[in-house]
Parts: structure tokens; C-alpha cells; sequence
């Protein structure tokens, strides 16, 4: 417990120097009194004061939100399947919410309207439902785990061709530019969609952290769950819901995001030491916002003016963990 709890505080102060340097580094260079000021005294150049309040705290608090809740949503995942791979976006799952976000602003747009932050989610959530349909149809028929993870994969892939082949051949030009957002990025965000997208990610946090119990009950079996009053069903229901929901907003504001959902969980593991969800949940949240803003402040900077997609940064970051952390598990079953 002493563990969790200092692995808490210590996520806590990365957290804080993580937002900090993400506020403070960019293409335009400004002294840290400037932010200073800006940040806490409302002063300074009008220039400064828009870049700063206008475009690098939405999108450092976006990255925040969106980074903690997917890799909750990864966490949640790895227990309903009991799989150390299993993620959003291995699963399929951000790739069918790209597919729908997609294909309803491509009909939306051809007819001169518009859609809604609110409308986005629900476009992402219901692609969400149906890629984990597919996957949980298949789970029946399946018992091999690591079959079932291909079989997502493929769906996957099959999400992200039909998105490249709407995207490819859409005639407007505000359409044409979705390719950008179907590579991942938290370029563009507003204060306007930051309440529905912290409601959002905040409720399924908050409802994952509720189910601690149920969930600590799960992890050591069935059986053991229904001896102490667990609803399967049910638990198995809010896992599928809450998970499907968190990366349905991080797709619908921000595009998919690469291994984030799957390597943190695991790094929170370790630094913790333990598999209970009642530390387990707040660390991943803690940890996938740290990472999340950090690789997109490399996204931002590597090669600026020129900005990296946010998954191309969290593969090259995090595809290593995945990897040391299979390996790792092979050895142990030697």
C-alpha cells in the first residue's frame, strides 16, 4: 500500500513538470517569466498570451484527459480479455471508431453541414461497440487468446482501409484533410470542446475506479468472483461500456493513438508492484498522461515547424516496452 500510494505522488509531480514543460516548449520560444506571467497573471503580448491560452493548454489538458483515459481503457481491457496485449488499438477498437467518425463527417460535410463535439463521441462510441462486437462474437467460438488478438488486429486493419479508402476519394477539400486527423494529433484544440471531452473521460474514470472491487475479485478467477457476489455478467458488461466509451473520445477528438493503452498499464505494474485496480487505475491514468503529453510535446518539437502524428511518437517510445514486456512473460513460462 505504501507503494501505491508513493507511486501515486510521485505520478502526481511528473504530471505537474510534464504539463509545465508542455506550456512552456514550443516553436515560439518565450522566457519561463513570460509564461509565468501569462499563465498566472493574464499579461503579456497578445501574441504570446493567445499561443499560450488559446492553443498550448487546450492541447496539453487534452493530452492529459485523453492520454490517462486510454490507457484506463487499455487496463480495462487487459482483464476483461486476461491478456497482457490486449488494447484499443490492437483490438480493432479505435480503428472502428475512426471508421465511423469518418464515414459520418464525410456524409455530414458532402451535405454542408456540420457535426457536434457530442456527435463525434457517439459516432466513435458506436464504431467502438461494433469492432469489440466482433471481437467478443469471436471470443465465443475461441478460446485461444492470442488467435483472438489476431483476429482484432485484422479487423483493425480492415477499419483503417475503408477510412483511407473514404478519405482518399472524398471530394472536399474539408474531408480531404481528415488524413491528418486519422494519423492521431491533438492539433486544433479549443476550450469550446474541453468540458464534454473532461465530463467524458472523467465519468469512465471515475466508474472504473467504483469498480476496484469487482474487478480485484475478477482478476483471480470466475469462480472466485461469483463466490464473493460478483456479477459477472455485469462486471463483463461495464468493462466492455467504460473501455469502449473512454477510446471512442480519445478517437472522436484526437484520432487513434498507438500503444499507449497497452504499455502503461504495464509500466504502472511495475512501478507499483502490484495488480490491484485500486492503485493500478489511478497510476494508469496518472502515467498514460505523462507519457501522452511528453510524446506530444517530441511531436510538436523534433521537427518543427513540421509536426509528427502522435502514434508515430508513442510507437517509437512504446513499442520497446510491449516487446521487453513479452519477452519477459515468455521467459517466466520457461
Amino acid at each position: 500500500m505504501k507503494r501505491g500510494l508513493l507511486s501515486i505522488g510521485g505520478l502526481v509531480l511528473l504530471l505537474c513538470l510534464a504539463v509545465m514543460a508542455g506550456i512552456y516548449l514550443g516553436s515560439v520560444r518565450m522566457s519561463v517569466l513570460d509564461v509565468w506571467n501569462i499563465v498566472w497573471h493574464k499579461g503579456g503580448a497578445d501574441t504570446a498570451y493567445h499561443i499560450v491560452w488559446d492553443i498550448r493548454i487546450p492541447r496539453v489538458l487534452a493530452a492529459l484527459l485523453l492520454g490517462g483515459g486510454l490507457s484506463v481503457s487499455g487496463f480495462l481491457l487487459q482483464t476483461f480479455f486476461q491478456n497482457p496485449i490486449a488494447g484499443p488499438y490492437v483490438l480493432g477498437i479505435s480503428s472502428g471508431a475512426k471508421l465511423t467518425v469518418a464515414l459520418a463527417m464525410i456524409v455530414l460535410l458532402g451535405r454542408g453541414l456540420s457535426i457536434s463535439a457530442f456527435g463525434m463521441v457517439v459516432a466513435a462510441f458506436v464504431g467502438a461497440m461494433l469492432s469489440m462486437g466482433f471481437v467478443l462474437v469471436l471470443s465465443f467460438r475461441v478460446q485461444n487468446m492470442s488467435f483472438l488478438v489476431v483476429c482484432g488486429i485484422m479487423i483493425g486493419y480492415i477499419c483503417s482501409a475503408i477510412t483511407d479508402f473514404l478519405v482518399t476519394f472524398a471530394g472536399d477539400n474539408n474531408i480531404v484533410n481528415l488524413h491528418n486527423w486519422s494519423k492521431g494529433s491533438f492539433s486544433g484544440m479549443s476550450w469550446e470542446t474541453m468540458p464534454l471531452m473532461a465530463g467524458m473521460i472523467v465519468l469512465g474514470v471515475v466508474f472504473s475506479f467504483f469498480l476496484s472491487k469487482p474487478i480485484s475479485a475478477y482478476q483471480l478467477g470466475e469462480t472466485y468472483a461469483r463466490n464473493m457476489g460478483v456479477n459477472i455478467k455485469g462486471l463483463r458488461i461495464l468493462l466492455i461500456v467504460l473501455s469502449s466509451l473512454l477510446s471512442a473520445c480519445v478517437t472522436a477528438f484526437a484520432g487513434p493513438i498507438s500503444f499507449v493503452g497497452i504499455a502503461v498499464p504495464h509500466l504502472m505494474k511495475s512501478l507499483t508492484k502490484s495488480a490491484r485496480p485500486l492503485f493500478l487505475i489511478p497510476c494508469c491514468f496518472l502515467g498514460g498522461a505523462v507519457i501522452t503529453i511528453l510524446c506530444d510535446t517530441v511531436a510538436r518539437l523534433a521537427f518543427a515547424p513540421t509536426e509528427l502524428s502522435i502514434s508515430s511518437v508513442t510507437a517509437i517510445f512504446l513499442v520497446p516496452v510491449v516487446i521487453t514486456m513479452m519477452v519477459k512473460k515468455q521467459r517466466g513460462r520457461l
